[in-house]
């Protein structure tokens, strides 16, 4: 039965994906506002659903080490392999905005991360720790970062064209289309995720690499699938701002939010992974400057990455 669930969560996650994107890119249109916003606040906070759900059940029921592994393996996972099989697909274009101002928030919200989780290093204490402070902290980040995408949106709805009536009739049809995809996403995510992790665990892997590998790749399965529908139905902007916008969530709301209902305890061989994942996030950022497009090629080298970062933590764990 669990192996019949881990299927059932698989279909449903690529069927809500395809209504997902198919909707959100037409309530942008309708709204008047550019398929990359929408990318970077809908369709990523939706895609992201799944590491919330499982990060903060994680912290409720005192296993922090999935939690936190969790969101550093989905973000790992998405600049890799998700950046990386969609520009496979179809290369993504990148908006200049998206290179100075998005990609690098995510490096702050990761350089954050760093920083909070140093407490031995930076101040002398005994263990390292995300107190309730610091997910205030990430949280306080993560409404900047909501009011300034926001203000984008405002400025850019002015600037689009109004649309015809005939297509404003079709609201109700395509807000229940995108409901409907993320139920099925957030619901597929959560079949996908419970049932891989019983194998791996009846498997006898431990509970930092459930987190890093099966968790991380299961809640993240959403943005790939999405991701991948938008590259296809040539919909980059979308596909790219949530990536982005998924890996903002991941660490300043996701982490936040786990971190104020219960402190998490820092893993010591969760630094390399942090580490990784800023090396990472700076690499994405050289990438989208070269002719404002992520090609086939870096696509190629990111997917390879992901794949060299994977047998790296089976080999040390």
């Amino acid at each position: 039965m669990t192996y019949v669930l881990l299927v059932v969560g698989f279909a449903l996650l690529i069927k809500g994906a395809d209504f997902f994107v198919e909707g959100a890119s037409k309530i942008a249109s309708l709204l008047r506002v550019s398929p990359l916003l929408i990318g970077l606040t809908i369709v990523a906070f939706g895609t992201s659903s799944p590491e919330a759900t499982v990060s903060i059940l994680a912290a409720l029921d005192g296993s922090a080490e999935v939690s936190l592994g969790n969101v550093i393996g989905s973000n790992i996972f998405n600049i890799t392999l998700v950046v990386g099989i969609t520009a496979l697909i179809n290369p993504l274009n990148v908006e200049s905005a998206t290179i100075r101002k998005e990609i690098p928030f995510t490096l702050l919200g990761s350089m954050v991360l760093l920083v909070v989780i140093s407490d031995i290093a930076l101040q002398g204490f005994s263990t390292n720790l995300i107190t309730r402070s610091d997910g205030f902290i990430f949280l306080l980040i993560f409404t900047v970062f909501m009011y300034y995408i926001f203000e984008v949106a405002r400025n850019n709805r002015d600037q689009m064209e109004t649309e015809e009536a005939t297509e404003r009739s079709s609201w109700g049809k395509n807000a229940v289309r995108t409901l409907l995809g993320l139920a099925a996403i957030i619901f597929g995510g959560e079949l996908v995720v419970r049932n891989s992790t019983e194998i791996a665990v009846s498997l006898g892997m431990s509970e930092t690499l459930v987190g890093l590998t099966i968790v991380a790749v299961g809640t993240s399965l959403p943005e790939l699938v999405t991701s991948i529908t938008a590259a296809i139905k040539k919909q980059s902007e979308i596909a790219l701002g949530n990536i982005v916008g998924s890996n903002i969530f991941n660490i300043l709301f996701v982490l936040g939010a786990s971190s104020v209902i219960a402190p998490l305890p820092v893993n010591s061989k969760i630094f390399m992974d942090v580490f990784i994942m800023l090396f990472l996030t700076v690499v994405l950022l050289v990438f989208s400057r070269t002719r404002y497009r992520i090609g086939k090629i870096e696509g190629s080298i990111l997917a390879i990455a992901y794949v060299i970062y994977l047998i790296f933590i089976i080999l040390r764990n």
